[in-house]
């Protein structure tokens, strides 16, 4: 089963201003509750330290993740390589006529039981984490 999940943010900003969250990749693994540790290893890659509350899953998963695709102020997209999962993020960011709008796509295909349906059950959320991590930073 693979799991997908969409979600538009809207932000009286400039698109390059979130531009500066969604290039660094570092960044975007902040927000998300079950990354427990990060580290960049290249210009656009980082691995990613997930701890997911799922059977058969009792350590640290090490997901390599690349972005494969990357327009400035515009959009980014990445892919994350693990023993228990793949997926693939993308950030597109429009302006509107009050700053930019953030849509945000995901998929998640699981390799091992219970992976597909904690994300289907936590996606939103982890979205939601993102968007407040990014008007939280917008507010200092």
């Amino acid at each position: 089963m693979t799991v997908r999940v969409e979600q538009q943010f809207e932000f009286d900003v400039s698109p390059a201003t979130i531009w500066g969250f969604i290039a660094d990749p570092e960044w975007r693994a902040e927000p998300i509750s079950v990354v427990d540790e990060y580290e960049s290893t290249g210009e656009n890659t980082a691995t990613w330290q997930l701890k997911l509350p799922i059977p058969f899953v009792s350590r640290t998963i090490a997901v390599e993740t690349e972005d494969v695709e990357r327009r400035e102020n515009e959009y980014v997209k990445f892919i994350g390589e693990s023993r228990v999962m793949n997926v693939q993020g993308e950030h597109e960011i429009a302006e509107t006529a009050t700053g930019c709008s953030l849509d945000n796509r995901f998929v998640v295909d699981g390799k091992v039981p219970g992976v597909e349906s904690f994300f289907e059950r936590n996606f939103d959320q982890e979205l939601s984490n993102i968007e407040t991590a990014i008007r939280e930073a917008l507010a200092e």
